[in-house]
């Protein structure tokens, strides 16, 4: 499902600038940035108001309603003509499209502690491939055909989870239902109360949420100046590759380092990726392929680690809530970028949001080692220890 869902709702994502330039001949790029920024404000309301609604009603009958209309809005994207109806209707769209966020915690919940970290990977890992098809896809339509035939496809990944939760609510057993709603009334008493780590975790995510994803809505107009070419196919190939990165970190955290700590892991990540970014702004296209790869390791396991932690930190009956607010401050980050990167592509260069960016990652940086200076020092004074008494 989770596949599905990624790789039909990324298809446009490389290619905002020119979808509206192509549909409506809006070629401003700060449009761009305003757009992808009430995207993220609509997810940042509708994720907390669907987590109240499965207090009282379960994860797959609402699910299967939200899908259900999501497709419908989807296909009527297709005839429409005039921008502002577009905003509308998209907006409405994204909103029903955020319920599908409660199955994350839904699936952390449901599984075992000690299995988060490869969980939570394999889902990474999944958004990734479909991340790939997805701009894989979105850049051979918009080669060869009219961009809105997307929202066809779009809408077809939403009738099919429509399908799969109608499956698994046949499936589902109904006395974890019974558990689930004793979990959810101690979860109403915690619900208004911000834990210590939600705030660490999600102010350091914020910041790195904003880091990457500014560079993002104009990463393939970037590619085609600095490359001279016009290839929406290849300008996707370059936007995915930090997803076939992913995967491969992804074998190398199961075999290689399955137990190493993610506080560990961390800043070195976050080094790799300042200096990725930093090649990508380069402007030759050698150094920005180097660059792409660092920044997809580096992010692969940023993201990955700093959820391990989340949930580490976490009770069972406060992942929705905890991950939640989490959640909302990641799309703060989110929402500012959209709106800096067309801010900033428009008065300076294609190459200032690169720039933001790795300033973004140095601060990100300097967040983690405050607030985790205990984890952080702890685990080299007992290094030293250890060292010494042998």
């Amino acid at each position: 499902m989770t596949f599905i869902a990624v790789v039909s709702d990324t298809m446009l994502h490389p290619f905002y600038p020119q979808f509206f330039m192509d549909k409506f001949l809006v070629e401003r790029p700060e449009h761009v940035g305003y757009y992808l920024a009430a995207c993220c404000l609509i997810i940042m309301l509708a994720f907390p108001f669907w987590a109240w609604v499965n207090k009282k009603y379960h994860l797959f009958d609402i699910l299967i309603i939200t899908q259900l209309v999501a497709a419908a809005l989807c296909i009527t994207i297709f005839w429409v003509s005039n921008i502002f109806l577009f905003w509308t209707i998209a907006l409405t769209m994204i909103f029903f499209k955020g319920s599908y966020l409660l199955m994350y915690p839904f699936i952390m919940k449901i599984d075992e502690q000690e299995n988060h970290t490869s969980s939570i990977s394999i889902l990474s890992v999944i958004v990734h491939l479909g991340a790939i098809l997805g701009a894989f896809f979105g850049g051979g339509m918009l080669d060869y055909v009219d961009a809105s035939y997307v929202f066809f496809i779009m809408a077809a990944g939403d009738l099919i989870q429509f399908g799969v939760c109608l499956y698994l609510k046949k499936i589902h057993d109904t006395s974890t239902e019974t558990s689930a709603t004793k979990e959810d009334e101690k979860e109403e008493e915690s619900a208004s109360t911000w834990a210590p780590h939600v705030l660490k975790i999600g102010g350091i995510t914020m910041v790195l949420y904003f880091s990457t994803f500014l560079i993002r809505p104009f990463f393939v107009e970037y590619w085609e100046a600095v490359t001279q070419t016009n290839s929406n196919l290849m300008g996707g190939m370059m936007y995915s590759i930090p997803a076939f990165v992913g995967i491969m970190a992804l074998i190398y955290n199961h075999y290689v380092a399955k137990k190493q700590s993610p506080v560990k892991v961390i800043l070195p990540s976050l080094v790799l990726g300042f200096c990725g970014i930093l090649l990508q702004g380069s402007g030759f296209s050698f150094s920005i392929i180097i660059g792409r790869l660092m920044y997809g390791w580096a992010v692969f396991q940023l993201y990955v680690q700093f959820d391990v932690i989340a949930f580490q930190k976490s009770k069972p009956e406060n992942y929705a809530s905890d991950y939640s607010k989490i959640h909302l401050l990641q799309n703060m980050g989110v929402l500012m970028a959209s709106l800096v990167s067309g801010y900033s592509v428009e008065l300076f260069s294609l190459t200032m949001p690169f720039w933001i960016s790795s300033v973004g990652f140095i601060v990100a940086g300097s967040l983690f080692v405050f607030f985790f200076r205990t984890e952080l020092f702890k685990k080299v004074k007992t290094k030293t220890l250890k060292s010494l008494s042998v």
